[in-house]
Formats: C-alpha cells, sequence, structure tokens
C-alpha cells in the first residue's frame, strides 16, 4: 500500500490536477460559441439539469433516498446558488469578452476566498497576505479596464463570478466534513438546476430572455459540457486525495493557460501585453497567498 507521501502517488495527483485545469476551459469554449445561440441563464441550467440527472441515481445507489436529503441542507442549497450565480456571470462574460481575459478576472477568485475565510471561518490572515489581496485586485483591474472600455459593465461580470465562487468554495469547506463530495455535486445540482430554472422561466417570461427548444447538435454540446464539468470535478477529487490541497492548489492558474490556447484556437483571441502584465500580477498574488497560508499552517 502506498502512503499519502509516496512520490508516485503526489506525481500522480499533480498530473491529474494539471490535465483537469487545461482541460477545463473547454466547457467555456463550448458555452461562448453557443452564446450566440443561446442565453448564458439557459446554458447554465441545463449544465447544472444535465449532470444532476447523471449523478443523482449513482448518489441514490450508494445511500439510498436519504442522500438527497443531507444535514445541513439549507447550506446545501445556499452552496449550489453559490456555484450557480458563478456560472452565469461567468458564461455571460464569455459572450462578449475573450476567454483569457474571462479566466484571468475571475482568480481573483482565491484572492477573494482569503478574506471569506476570515470574515466566516475566524482564519487570520496577516498584513502580507493582505497587501497580495490588494494587489492581486490591482492586476485585475490592469484586465478589466480595457474590456470596460469596450464592453461596459459586461467586464465586472468576471468579479461577480469569483465572489459567488469564493462563497461557494467557503460552504464547501464548512459542509465537507460531513457529507461525501459526490452528495455534495448532486445537491448543487439540485439547487441550481432549481434556482436557474426559476429565474429563466421568469426571464423569459419578462422578455429579458427567450428560451429555446436545443437542437440535436446543441443539446450534444450541453451534454459535452456537463460531462467535462463531472470529470474535471471528479478529476480534481482524486488528485486532493493523493496531494495536500496547498501544494496542488496553486496548479489551477493553469487553467489560464488553456483558456487562452483554446480562446485563440477557436476564436483568434489573445492577449496583449497589458492583459498578461495583469495576468501575471494575479498569479503572482494569488501564488504568494498560498505560499503563505502553507508557511503559518
Amino acid at each position: 500500500m502506498t502512503s499519502p507521501t509516496d512520490p508516485t502517488r503526489v506525481v500522480s495527483g499533480l498530473a491529474i490536477m494539471a490535465v483537469a485545469m487545461l482541460v477545463v476551459p473547454i466547457i467555456d469554449a463550448i458555452a461562448k460559441i453557443m452564446s450566440a445561440e443561446m442565453s448564458p441563464i439557459q446554458i447554465s441550467w441545463s449544465r447544472f439539469a444535465i449532470t444532476l440527472v447523471a449523478l443523482a441515481p449513482f448518489v441514490v445507489i450508494r445511500g439510498g433516498w436519504r442522500a438527497l436529503k443531507p444535514p445541513q441542507f439549507g447550506l446545501h442549497m445556499l452552496r449550489g446558488a453559490g456555484i450557480a450565480g458563478a456560472t452565469v456571470f461567468f458564461f455571460g462574460a464569455l459572450a462578449s469578452m475573450p476567454m483569457a481575459d474571462v479566466a484571468a478576472i475571475f482568480f481573483v477568485e482565491p484572492l477573494i476566498l482569503t478574506l471569506f475565510s476570515t470574515i466566516f471561518l475566524g482564519e487570520r490572515i496577516g498584513w502580507r497576505r493582505i497587501l497580495a489581496v490588494a494587489i492581486g485586485f490591482a492586476g485585475a483591474m490592469i484586465v478589466i479596464r480595457p474590456s470596460f472600455a469596450e464592453v461596459g459593465a459586461t467586464a465586472l461580470l468576471p468579479i461577480c463570478a469569483a465572489i459567488c465562487f469564493a462563497g461557494y468554495m467557503t460552504l464547501t469547506k464548512i459542509l465537507s466534513g460531513t457529507t461525501d463530495s459526490w452528495t455534495m455535486q448532486t445537491m448543487a445540482g439540485i439547487s441550481g438546476t432549481v434556482l436557474l430554472g426559476v429565474v429563466l422561466l421568469f426571464a423569459d417570461m419578462t422578455g429579458a430572455t427567450q428560451a429555446v427548444m436545443p437542437t440535436r447538435e446543441q443539446f450534444t454540446l450541453l451534454a459535452c459540457i456537463a460531462a467535462v464539468a463531472i470529470a474535471c470535478h471528479t478529476a480534481i477529487i482524486f488528485a486532493l486525495r493523493r496531494v495536500e490541497a496547498g501544494l496542488i492548489a496553486p496548479l489551477q492558474y493553469l487553467e489560464i493557460i488553456g483558456a487562452t490556447f483554446y480562446g485563440f484556437l477557436f476564436f483568434g483571441d489573445f492577449p496583449d501585453m497589458m492583459t498578461w502584465l495583469g495576468i501575471a500580477i494575479i498569479v503572482g498574488s494569488g501564488l504568494f497567498v498560498f505560499h503563505r497560508q502553507r508557511v503559518t499552517t
């Protein structure tokens, strides 16, 4: 039997996480392609609905119907609302912004999570991490500036997505000790499906957006979004079982590389020098925060 510190186990965990982070932007590329024909709300709802249909039977078989009503049910629903909001805001930004820009701005999320951990979880942070958070937000402003001039307030949607996702991750920390990961994914699917279903229905009734019946090709793409999401979340679970979170967390910045690659491949978008400067500041600040967390724990 291998130990948690076995080099082969660690390397395999890091490799799994790296592949997942490079693959997950495929979701964003598909969502951006589909945004020309379908609203971000409907794309997001479909992602959660398909995921729920795929995971719920598996969870019920494993734990019975009680698995769909875990302890702290209300917090699970709030957690699902967080990931649902993050998805809608992120997909909404993708409709009119380059993938790399959206991903870069979104990655102030670890910095926001640091603040949320202090406010809601009572974790202490020193002045160095507070300064790193401020510098990271300055980097985000560098990336936002040209996008704001072109698309207006839409450029702020990745920040909204980051705030929602940081809330989702904070609740994940709170709930992970009482609920297994498969049930947590399913509960997020239930919450996201119900919440976004209500929003989609209201938006369609008021004319704010129009729901459409997916064609066979569109349904295939929506299924691909759900499949990649399930695969990548599962891969992250397996990676975290092999490597401690503090060591594996910096690899999430590989998602920016993946977003840049797919953005150039499918849409011909490539960040300019000022955007790369902002990305470097955001990533540098995030890596410093991860480093300080490892040093102080």
